[in-house]
């Protein structure tokens, strides 16, 4: 009689590319090289080792210095995200006046506007059910998108309503060798269409197409104030990559925009009244939690003008 096949004879399945991710993560704060900076106003703490500080020291209700300034603007760039709590006398000039910080404003034609130049107010009444958000970066269907956001907690639920940022630097960082190699050139289309387009009517698309053509951006860029590498493709704006057949641009983009998701990139905020959120939206990601229906959760947002990615 024949041997029968036992279970330790059967052979090990083959498997395309690995299930999960093995092995030491690599999340690094900053670029090789750079030094770690020093603060003599502020008082940071970290969230994460790589992504998210709450900043302490600081009143944003009064004039913003050039020596705060500098030291704000460093933060940024060696934490991604940072945050101010208890701000509850801040006002909307004084948000202007943050953001300035970085740059003049950016406005979005598709949010509401306060009344306050610049300024965009995101409101959820005990009303509106919140959609599913989906991990972005802000204006990338811009030619030359937004640096940055800043983002004032006017009203905020009891609990739920949190936001999670997601490091694109480390993103790219931990990709494999093969795949830096096979995105380092390629580029990509943004736009904005099928994304805030699908709420609209055709009257209303061809109102904003005008000025808002779909634009191309490198799926890696040099990000232009601290030259980091950095992955620039996201799940709502990005259609397709430039040159690739349609199937083989859904598979490399679908492989790309899930590295937002992994946690160990990733920070997460609880907002409270007065809290202040400051990001880097060309080396983050970020994803408004819908949860907290039926309670209301009311925000103004400033996004800082950008220049066109390489």
């Amino acid at each position: 009689m024949a041997a029968t096949a036992t279970t330790a004879d059967a052979p090990e399945p083959v498997l395309d590319k690995p299930l999960m991710h093995y092995g030491r993560r690599v999340l690094d704060r900053l670029a090789q090289g750079a030094e770690a900076p020093r603060y003599q106003l502020l008082d940071v703490t970290p969230l994460t080792p790589h992504i998210g500080a709450e900043i302490g020291g600081v009143d944003l209700a009064a004039p913003i210095g050039d020596a705060l300034a500098a030291e704000l603007r460093q933060a940024l760039l060696e934490w991604k995200v940072i945050f101010v709590r208890d701000q509850t006398a801040v006002e909307p000039q004084h948000h202007v006046d943050l953001a300035a910080v970085w740059g003049p404003p950016e406005a979005n034609p598709f949010f509401p506007k306060a009344g306050t130049a610049g300024v965009s107010r995101l409101a959820k009444d005990a009303t509106a059910v919140g959609n599913e958000n989906i991990w972005h970066s802000d204006h990338s269907f811009m030619a030359a998108p937004a640096l940055g956001s800043v983002l004032r907690a006017v009203e905020v639920p009891a609990a739920g309503g949190d936001t999670m940022w997601a490091d694109m630097a480390a993103a790219y960082d931990n990709l494999t060798d093969a795949m830096k190699e096979r995105i380092e050139h390629l580029t990509a289309v943004h736009d904005w269409v099928p994304s805030w387009g699908s709420t609209m009517t055709q009257e209303q698309i061809a109102h904003f197409r005008g000025d808002l053509p779909p634009v191309e951006h490198p799926v890696v860029v040099r990000h232009p104030r601290t030259g980091r590498r950095t992955l620039y493709v996201n799940e709502p704006f990005t259609t397709h990559v430039v040159g690739l057949s349609a199937a083989e641009s859904r598979a490399l983009l679908d492989e790309l925009v899930l590295q937002a998701r992994v946690p160990e990139f990733q920070t997460r905020f609880h907002w409270t009244p007065g809290s202040v959120a400051i990001w880097d939206n060309i080396a983050t990601q970020h994803y408004a939690i819908n949860d907290y229906y039926p309670q209301r959760r009311v925000m103004e947002r400033i996004a800082v003008a950008g220049v066109p990615l390489a």
